[in-house]
């Protein structure tokens, strides 16, 4: 059996999950999420807590079993604690903020490079050159701060660039000048 899905999910108080349309619908005090999962899953809640079992042991379904378990749990910690990503961007003149519900970043470009936020996430400036995304789906958070991350990917010799908050670039020496061969 799986090891990540035969582990039960304890519903924290506040937390209520129903089935909608075949999809899992959870709610909590952050916010709502619907997903739907596999069709070879089936789940069910007791005494507080979510299970997973599946209807065959065929490799595709016991791969399922972990995710199906997997996307619940971070529906649930969704609603309850919410995700967030922090971006860090480094350069001289490199600088990002928030204007409603638009993020323009300034990235050494001849323009400004403005991004919609999408539905469901906040973003907060944290000064000039750190920003904070946030929300309640996993997904859609790291999608986002993936977004941002490939306008200006951070570069190996002095690490301009949009990285994530805490990521190591490795550098490179570059050339050096005068060297005899």
């Amino acid at each position: 059996m799986s090891r990540v899905g035969k582990r039960i999910i304890a519903l924290p108080d506040g937390v209520d999950v129903t089935a909608v349309d075949g999809q899992m619908h959870v709610k909590g005090p952050k916010g709502e999420i619907t997903q739907r999962l596999p069709d070879e899953i089936t789940w069910k809640v007791e005494d507080g807590a979510l299970s997973f079992t599946r209807e065959n042991e065929t490799k595709e379904c016991r791969s399922f079993h972990g995710l199906a378990r997997a996307l619940a749990n971070n529906m649930v910690v969704g609603v309850t604690q919410g995700f967030s990503r922090g971006i860090q961007i480094e350069g001289v003149g490199y600088r990002a903020e928030v204007k409603g519900k638009v993020v323009v970043l300034s990235l050494g470009f001849s323009h400004p490079v403005e991004m919609d936020i999408p539905e469901g996430l906040s973003v907060a400036s944290e000064g000039p050159t750190k920003l904070v995304i946030s929300g309640v789906n996993k997904e859609t958070v790291g999608q986002f701060a993936a977004d941002l991350r490939r306008l200006r990917p951070p570069e190996p010799y002095k690490g301009k660039g949009v990285r994530y908050e805490g990521e190591q670039i490795r550098r490179k020496v570059g050339k050096t000048a005068g060297a005899a061969g």
